[in-house]
């Protein structure tokens, strides 16, 4: 296969799809979704025989159980695959919807009217229910997309692929609204992130070292966080049961998640009452502590933290934990260490939560509440199509909304300027 001239057909047909979705109509976008569901549901046998394919290499590849568990798909994960289209199809459409309309002295009107982004390039690793996710976020908001999965999923992500191309076809739509790469070979990434005249905008969804290269050798605007270092600081003024909550959930409820806490902090006035029955939660779970100087003297046998654990993003059963002597000592330790991902505060001052929710720059900053909220999902975006860390165009996770933009729309009455 040339791979630049196949990739330049995939971006040509790309960009007349784009034109079409445009201006499809809600109507035929869900029936689109969901068709595709159907599809999925029918095509399980397939599915789970074409994964198998991928497992079989994936092992003998000698990837690890946490890869092999995101490649796996069961019937339960291909059932919830269907049912997040249904989701999608449910969900408002926010194309055209036309928002700020103010008259002007002059007598216009001037408004924003949201348009979709275009061509969407999605480059993503293992997880091939990614496939049906990204192909619906993208279809809903009106936009055409290239997706190129991980050469581990390359037969499932191609099963999957067909469902779509059936739901598009049913509902009348461009089959190259949704195009799944079919090759493995590397240098098609490398076509896709340079195409500018065929893709608008390029996320990444991956490990750090794809998202680094992607960085480096992009020439189109990327929506992408690079990694999740998020911290959890429990105030002196914080509730105990509910920092002790937090900080189980934050950490335990996944591992190897971006929203994961990776590092708590804790101020010295609470540290000696608090520590010990949290690391007796974290321990039994089986969780390696590696703490400063001061954790370490009140809970005997934790390691010792380095300067890189504290900007470490473990994705894996390893917490940092640190002793600060206060709340100014904490947002120092999260601007310093911290990736903009999110960030919590336990604590019952009022003052002190609004100081952190205000100094505090990352995408999602809470206050009582566990860093794993942050996802789509629980947003109420109904999906997601992943975390931004960037300042423009969309910030945390990114939804219906973040695929789009917005442009400026002017209604007169014959008016001329004078």
């Amino acid at each position: 296969m040339d791979v630049q001239t196949y990739m330049l057909g995939i971006g040509k047909a790309a960009r007349a799809a784009s034109r079409a979705m445009a201006v499809a109509d809600t109507a035929a976008k869900n029936a689109a979704l969901t068709a595709m569901a159907a599809a999925i549901e029918r095509a399980a046998k397939v599915l789970l025989r074409e994964n198998a394919r991928d497992l079989e290499a994936a092992k003998t590849k000698g990837l690890d159980a946490a890869a092999i568990d995101r490649l796996t798909l069961t019937p339960a994960r291909i059932e919830a695959m269907a049912d997040g289209l249904r989701q999608i199809a449910a969900l408002p459409d926010p194309v055209g919807e036309i928002s700020n309309l103010k008259y002007r002295p002059t007598g216009i009107q001037v408004g924003q009217m949201r348009v979709p982004l275009g061509v969407i390039g999605i480059i993503y690793e293992s997880r091939p229910n990614v496939t049906a996710d990204a192909a619906g976020l993208c279809l809903k908001s009106g936009n055409a997309a290239i997706l190129r999965g991980g050469s581990e999923a390359l037969h499932s992500n191609q099963a999957i692929a067909a469902c779509v191309q059936e739901g598009l076809k049913a509902a009348g739509l461009p089959e190259a609204a949704v195009q799944v790469i079919e090759t493995s070979d590397r240098a098609a990434v490398g076509e896709l992130i340079t195409m500018q005249d065929y893709v608008d905008v390029i996320v990444p969804r991956g490990g750090k070292g794809l998202i680094e290269r992607l960085m480096q050798e992009s020439r189109i605007p990327m929506i992408k966080h690079l990694h999740g270092v998020c911290h959890v600081y429990i105030d002196d003024k914080a509730d105990f049961d509910k920092a002790l909550r937090i900080a189980d959930n934050a950490k335990t409820q996944r591992l190897g998640t971006c929203n994961t806490m990776e590092t708590l902090l804790v101020a010295r006035g609470i540290a000696d009452r608090i520590l010990p029955p949290l690391c007796k939660i974290y321990l039994d779970k089986k969780i390696e502590l590696r703490g400063d100087a001061t954790a370490r003297a009140i809970v005997p046998g934790m390691k010792a933290a380095t300067e890189d654990d504290w900007h470490t993003e473990y994705l894996d059963a390893i917490l940092s934990i640190r002793v600060v002597d206060g709340l100014d000592a904490a947002i120092e330790h999260i601007t310093r260490y911290g990736s903009q991902h999110t960030d919590a505060i336990v604590t019952e001052d009022i003052t002190r939560a609004r100081r952190f929710l205000r100094e505090v720059d990352s995408s999602s900053v809470m206050v009582n509440a566990s860093t794993r909220f942050a996802d789509g999902y629980e947003y109420g975006l109904g999906a997601e199509i992943g975390i931004s860390t960037d300042k423009l165009h969309a910030r945390g996770p990114v939804g219906l909304e973040g695929l789009t933009s917005l442009k400026y729309v002017v209604f007169g009455d014959g008016h001329v300027r004078g």
